[in-house]
């Protein structure tokens, strides 16, 4: 008759009773009969060999293993860690868990009914791992678990062959430092030798013999065990689940395969001092930051995807509405993993063009292509990573039509990825100001800029007359107030070393462009290559972004803010536009100078911080970051004309500045929709470009922003809010 765990549980406790009255009785009486026999404890001996007959079963070793790392545990949890998962086997698992209880390497506390590993049981287990690592070095076999997923006998030809073939080491080098390199395996007696291991000692053995570009070539990039630890417990800076945790683990790969490896040692040093900063490092050399393309080309003709993507529906010639809105979400989420900020749609509104007598079908199918290309991945959290362009002027009832299917994602989309940019060169912003001012007060992304712009206000002014696509590479920022720190208040000096410092910055962005191209054409980026004939007709342009010139030249130079101080500002952005357009001539490359929103502000003025004390500059700036761009405030737009000192100020840049100027309207976090139309229109008639912003509360938990809120969440009640 087969008895359930509980019985055999209970049964087990009853025989442990016994079986220690039994053990004591045994020892007694070998005590007694070691005395008669001159006193050698027989007993002691008998104790060592039932241990051993414990040590060799390899399930009984097991259960010590697991009860060491996982214990306490109960009956039922240890038989399952254990692997005794069917009812078949639970008389075997009783059978070998007595055999443990019995020897007293295993104990049960009665009272939490859970079972532990005793200090003997420590011991025991320790002796069976020391016993296994000395039988492998007395066999004179050494075994190493590869990166590959296998386990192979070592071999120190392998070590050569990677020498001379990773690290273009000479033969008889290679042969020197792996002979070295053995003598020190055998020297520890490493037993659990892995590939990692062997890889840290070749490293080594290279450094003690001055052999540092040698030891770079075979470095192994990856994270430390606490890195990726931490990366696992704080899931709160992790987009996208485990996709979000996989590629910023990627990223992290492939942006020291960057700094080390590929960039030039005075730009990287650049980058990890603080002169500069590389945006996305990780894909750096593997995708564009911003690209301009016509989607109406695109859908029409059919899209080619080759021989990539194949789980993915290919995408024929669409006509219909049902297939241009279903098409147009696919495009954008292939295209947003072909830039790592933004993508600008051009052509949306002569797309839709012939289907004006649906535009209520037509406003609810365009509202679920927004809501399904929102899904895909990103590639970086603060950007807007998709935008539609509408250019004003054209068909009014199109433009109303795709302007309300975007006020009705942006309901539904707590922060919403895509964005649009409204172009009202040609036509009247207040045809859309009313729709356009609700959207903002919901939290949706709108930028006023005339002619062809991004959502962060870098402008692409040489594309008018080129083909179908463009492109910018545009992410290196450069820190003018560490430059201005370190000029001693000499600014033809401060304005000299920015040269200087732009100089390689540029030749490293033409490698750049040079290596995403051959990437491109290989297939990293079938649309790009497949499509736009990106090879062919696609107009590249680098573009460098200043930070903190207002702090360089005001608080850093010393000079004043007025008619003076602001001509030596305008002094350094026509030094940068100069460098550019003369570097750009010798590359072979568009250069443009902008000033626009980037994450390397923050980290400019806190590593500043660091070097220069918190009282240096960083006292007099705004928040915990250095200036960029122009921040109007939409409370005082109202009282200003084209000659007041901030638009004028802000035009001249504006006009200065070849590669756009980022201009924010701060609206106040309370105003209301009328409120931010009035100032709206107000702000189109004294400036170029600019992006409407306002605060909007956001329930972390639960996404809730339908009302202002300030503290809880009206819905959940959680106080976690964006």
């Amino acid at each position: 008759m087969k008895m359930s765990d509980e019985e055999l549980e209970m049964d087990l406790e009853g025989d442990l009773d016994a079986d220690m009255d039994d053990d004591l009785d045994a020892d007694l009486d070998d005590d007694s009969d070691s005395q008669k026999r001159g006193g050698i404890l027989q007993s002691t001996s008998k104790r060592v060999r039932m241990i051993f007959s414990v040590m060799a079963s390899p399930n009984r070793i097991d259960i010590l293993r697991i009860l060491n790392s996982k214990g306490p545990l109960t009956y039922s949890e240890l038989k399952s860690l254990a692997g005794f998962k069917s009812k078949k086997e639970s008389g075997k698992f009783a059978y070998h868990l007595r055999k443990l209880l019995r020897q007293s390497l295993v104990a049960l506390n009665k009272s939490e009914r859970r079972y532990t590993i005793t200090n003997l049981g420590k011991l025991v287990l320790s002796l069976a791992r020391q016993i296994e690592e000395r039988s492998i070095i007395e066999s004179g076999k050494m075994y190493v678990r590869t990166s590959h997923e296998s386990i192979e006998e070592f071999n120190s030809h392998k070590i050569i062959q990677s020498l001379v073939r990773e690290g273009s080491l000479p033969l008889e080098l290679a042969q020197k430092i792996t002979e070295e390199v053995e003598n020190r395996i055998y020297k520890y007696q490493t037993t659990y030798l892995t590939g990692s291991l062997i890889r840290e000692m070749v490293n080594s053995v290279l450094l003690e013999h001055g052999h540092e570009e040698y030891r770079n070539k075979l470095a192994r990039l990856g994270l430390p065990v606490f890195d990726v630890q931490e990366m696992i417990t704080n899931l709160d800076n992790v987009d996208n689940g485990a996709e979000g945790l996989l590629f910023k683990t990627g990223q992290r790969v492939f942006a020291e395969h960057l700094l080390t490896n590929i960039l030039p040692k005075d730009v990287a040093d650049s980058h990890l001092s603080g002169d500069l900063h590389i945006a996305n490092p990780g894909i750096w050399s593997m995708i564009p930051d911003t690209i301009f393309v016509n989607v109406k080309e695109l859908i029409e003709d059919g899209i080619d995807l080759g021989g990539k993507y194949l789980d993915v529906s290919r995408i024929p010639a669409s006509k219909q509405l049902d297939e241009i809105t279903s098409a147009l979400s696919v495009v954008i989420s292939l295209l947003s993993k072909e830039a790592s900020q933004e993508i600008v749609l051009d052509g949306l509104v002569s797309l839709f063009s012939k289907h004006s007598k649906s535009l209520p079908e037509l406003e609810q199918k365009l509202t679920a292509a927004f809501a399904t290309a929102s899904t895909t991945s990103k590639y970086n959290k603060s950007s807007t990573n998709v935008s539609i362009r509408l250019q004003l002027g054209s068909d009014t009832k199109i433009i109303n039509s795709i302007i309300n299917a975007y006020k009705n994602y942006t309901k539904l989309t707590p922060i919403p990825k895509i964005g649009l940019i409204i172009d009202n060169e040609k036509g009247k912003i207040t045809d859309v100001s009313a729709t356009a001012s609700e959207i903002i007060s919901l939290g949706g992304k709108v930028m006023f800029a005339k002619g062809q712009t991004s959502s962060h206000g870098v402008t692409n002014g040489s594309t008018k007359n080129s083909g179908p696509l463009s492109i910018m590479l545009e992410s290196v920022s450069i820190n003018l107030p560490r430059l201005a720190f370190e000029s001693n208040k000499d600014e033809t000096y401060f304005r000299a070393r920015l040269a200087l410092l732009m100089k390689p910055a540029l030749s490293s962005m033409a490698l750049r462009k040079k290596d995403i191209s051959d990437l491109t054409r290989r297939g990293l980026n079938p649309i790009l290559a497949k499509n736009t004939q990106y090879m062919q007709k696609s107009n590249v342009s680098l573009v460098v972004n200043l930070v903190g010139l207002k702090e360089a030249v005001f608080n850093i130079l010393g000079f004043q803010d007025n008619k003076e101080g602001r001509e030596i500002l305008h002094k350094v952005i026509e030094t940068a536009v100069d460098v550019g357009a003369k570097k750009g001539k010798e590359l072979g490359d568009t250069v443009a100078i902008c000033m626009t929103e980037t994450e390397s502000a923050t980290r400019f003025a806190t590593l500043d911080g660091e070097k220069y004390g918190k009282n240096s500059s960083l006292n007099s700036m705004e928040g915990d970051s250095y200036s960029e761009g122009i921040t109007i405030d939409a409370s005082e737009i109202s009282d200003y004309t084209a000659k007041s000192e901030p638009i004028s100020e802000c035009n001249k840049l504006a006009k200065l500045l070849n590669g756009g100027l980022f201009v924010t309207l701060k609206i106040g976090k309370d105003a209301k929709p009328a409120e931010i139309k009035k100032a709206i229109e107000k702000t189109s008639e004294l400036t170029t470009s600019f992006k409407p912003v306002q605060e909007i509360a956001i329930c972390g938990e639960c996404g809730f922003k339908d009302e202002p809120f300030e503290d809880k969440c009206p819905k959940c009640k959680s106080p976690y809010v964006v």
